[in-house]
């Protein structure tokens, strides 16, 4: 059984809440290191405060996944209930940001509006498989993009344009200047509205419905056989998090990359406890649904995953560090400050919004036409080299207005990351356990933000102190490598 086609219109409503979350992601991504440095931050420690963030989506995308496959509230449905939490959530933290009076409470409003952010944003991810036949996947996901783009353009856009409409730009030591702060209320409320569009707009299948479309093949939503699995690799993953703190302790590295050990101690001790209790006959529970999942991922999500890895490292690199590059660089400031160093942060709005405003002509124009004629793996690696090029060129150019065209390499880059891995991997999961994989799928955006941000500023501080125009060859470098992994995959 077939799932209907869904014409413009229900398109447009399936995804049009992305519109709104971008929005959010966008405010932050491009301000928050402004935010940080303006209430007091080194540029040596911005990694650090960044680290929440990834943290909260590597932990809840993968249990709201879990959560939203076997939710269902009648008329609100499964994943819309989400959509609507994580919605109220962001604009609570949104409108509380540019209050915040110290370094601590912007890193605790971060947390909360990355955590509430990935609540929305997962569901929406699987929402378009859940409404949309295979054969619509790619323009599903697309859709997505441009919605994706335009939000952001949005919320890169907005302190330029009040800069301009006279609103202060400049504020004193400690505070936030008046653009962030009015960016960030407008954007609580687009963000709320677009959602609730899209929540009052659209109808979701129902459990009965959802099994009749599933393939006679498809897994079923039952707990993986975990019983039989050995528990050595999870010991391997434990001595590796004890490994990598030890040698914190030893060379006297930055004891944010703790949290990494952390991370792959926590992985194997999860997985250890989720086969004991297999064992024991407990093995229905969410944690090993979500450690099964993860060992028995299908092929082709392994090879995205590698190349996600790679990708997003270099996304996570530009988010943080474009302002105050283009600040020292460009503008000729690294004070917080000055004025010079609050217009260069205006310009990474205006920078990023055109990356994000290519991404979304790019995933209804070019992607889909470079795909037909060459498929969906070489025109991802294609598009990949774009953004490299884009990167590599912050190293030579020094005018503003010209970082537009790197920008533009970038956007191209951003649109395929966004849609071509979904494009390629949406058809091959099985329809009862969509939410959970594509939380899973998250953890390989996570990952790499992490390591950045855990190891980012050791290898500044040891390497390149005071000179972070070095961030944008290690983004170039990454995505070369996500390039060259690509051409793996025959799709």
């Amino acid at each position: 059984m077939n799932k209907p086609k869904q014409g413009f219109a229900g398109l447009w409503n399936i995804s049009f809440g992305f519109f709104g979350i971008q929005i959010g992601f966008a405010l932050q991504n491009a301000n928050m290191s402004r935010v940080f440095q303006s209430l007091g931050s080194s540029i040596d420690d911005l990694s650090a405060l960044w680290v929440a963030a990834p943290l909260t989506g590597l932990l809840v995308q993968p249990i709201v996944g879990h959560l939203s496959d076997r939710t269902w509230l009648g008329r609100l449905g499964r994943r819309r209930p989400y959509f609507l939490a994580g919605a109220i959530l962001s604009t609570v933290a949104l409108l509380g940001m540019p209050q915040s009076d110290g370094l601590l409470m912007a890193a605790l409003l971060l947390w909360m509006l990355d955590a509430s952010l990935n609540i929305s944003m997962e569901p929406f991810r699987a929402f378009v498989g859940d409404m949309l036949g295979k054969d619509q996947h790619i323009i599903g996901y697309a859709v997505q993009t441009a919605f994706i783009g335009a939000g952001a353009v949005v919320g890169s856009l907005f302190p330029y344009v009040l800069d301009h409409l006279g609103v202060a730009n400049v504020a004193a030591a400690g505070q936030v200047p008046d653009t962030v702060r009015y960016s960030f209320w407008a954007g609580g409320a687009a963000l709320l509205a677009a959602v609730l569009w899209t929540v009052m707009t659209t109808r979701e299948y129902a459990p009965d419905q959802i099994r009749a479309f599933a393939d006679a093949d498809e897994a079923a939503a039952t707990a993986p056989d975990l019983a039989g699995r050995a528990i050595g690799p999870c010991v391997i993953w434990i001595g590796a998090g004890v490994f990598v703190a030890l040698l914190v302790a030893l060379w006297a590295m930055e004891k944010e990359v703790y949290l990494l050990a952390a991370l792959l101690a926590g992985y194997g001790l999860a997985s250890l406890v989720a086969i004991l209790l297999a064992r024991a006959g407990r093995g229905a529970h969410m944690l090993a649904h979500i450690v099964g999942d993860i060992g028995a991922m299908p092929p082709i999500m392994r090879r995205l995953a590698v190349i996600q890895f790679f990708s997003w490292s270099a996304l996570f690199i530009m988010w943080i560090h474009t302002t105050p590059v283009v600040a020292q660089y460009m503008f000729g400031s690294a004070n917080p400050a000055s004025a010079a160093y609050q217009a260069g942060g205006n310009w990474v709005g205006v920078l990023f919004s055109v990356y994000n405003g290519v991404a979304a002509v790019a995933a209804l124009t070019l992607l889909p036409w470079v795909a037909a004629r060459i498929g969906k793996a070489r025109t991802h690696a294609l598009c990949l080299v774009a953004g490299a090029a884009g990167f590599a060129s912050f190293l030579i150019v020094r005018d503003p207005n010209l970082l537009l065209l790197s920008e533009a390499g970038i956007g191209i880059a951003w649109a395929s990351i966004l849609a071509m891995p979904y494009a390629m991997l949406a058809s091959t999961l099985p329809q009862a356990k969509l939410g959970v994989y594509m939380g899973v799928f998250n953890i390989f955006v996570v990952l790499p933000q992490l390591l950045v941000a855990t190891a980012m500023g050791s290898i500044m501080k040891t390497f390149f102190p005071g000179d972070p125009i070095w961030t944008m060859a290690f983004a170039a470098a990454t995505l070369l490598l996500a390039a060259l992994a690509t051409l793996r995959i025959r799709a």
